[in-house]
């Protein structure tokens, strides 16, 4: 059987997996009619191989100064994984992709809120009399060192945001994420199908 052959099944199963993953609003009100009150928030970057010419230039992270994809994935309280968005080039910071996705106003239809790292500072654009639709810890400034109140409270919201680094944890097991190259379109297909073999791994 010839390689491009068995390429194209792949590929095709791949899609009909992806197909079959949760869209952001139907994955927020299920977990909103099961009872659920927050959602956690996280991205993570996929590494990818270091290619040369401009046209990889966007994948390069400065935060994590390599080469890669950047998704982003909301669990339940529990960790288990709800949705992951499209995957980006590893420049795109992750408040840029929440806002692409138009993520604040999903939650808020849902009736959700969202717990981030100090990473999602900002992307809660609400006024002061609204509740917030993300929850961050505070980020200490150059002169202005965080209160013993503000630590505490980052110490506690970091101990509930522990769940999703296990969602993560459980999608970067497959090893074929290790072989991801730079086409953002196909690695979205691939985190996707991942997200509903990872789902139903964990559902055993």
């Amino acid at each position: 059987m010839h390689r491009t052959t068995v390429t194209r099944w792949v590929r095709e199963v791949v899609g009909l997996l992806a197909a079959r993953a949760p869209r952001l609003d139907r994955a927020l009100k299920k977990i909103a009619r099961s009872g659920g009150g927050v959602v956690l928030l996280d991205g993570s970057l996929i590494r990818t191989r270091r290619r040369t010419g401009t046209e990889n230039r966007k994948n390069y992270s400065g935060k994590h100064k390599c080469h890669g994809l950047l998704v982003i994935a909301l669990t339940d309280d529990k960790g288990r994984l709800a949705w992951v968005s499209a995957v980006r080039p590893g420049r795109t910071s992750e408040i840029t992709a929440c806002r692409h996705d138009k993520l604040t106003a999903h939650l808020r239809a849902a009736g959700l809120g969202a717990i981030a790292d100090l990473g999602f500072v900002g992307l809660d654009d609400s006024g002061p009399d609204a509740d917030p639709a993300v929850i961050t810890g505070y980020k200490a400034a150059r002169n202005k060192p965080l209160t013993r109140g503000q630590k505490l409270s980052n110490k506690a919201l970091a101990a509930v945001r522990a769940p999703v680094e296990h969602g993560f944890a459980h999608l970067k097991n497959w090893r074929v994420l290790g072989k991801v190259r730079t086409d953002p379109k196909w690695a979205t297909a691939l985190v996707r199908a991942l997200l509903v073999l990872t789902n139903r791994e964990v559902a055993r």
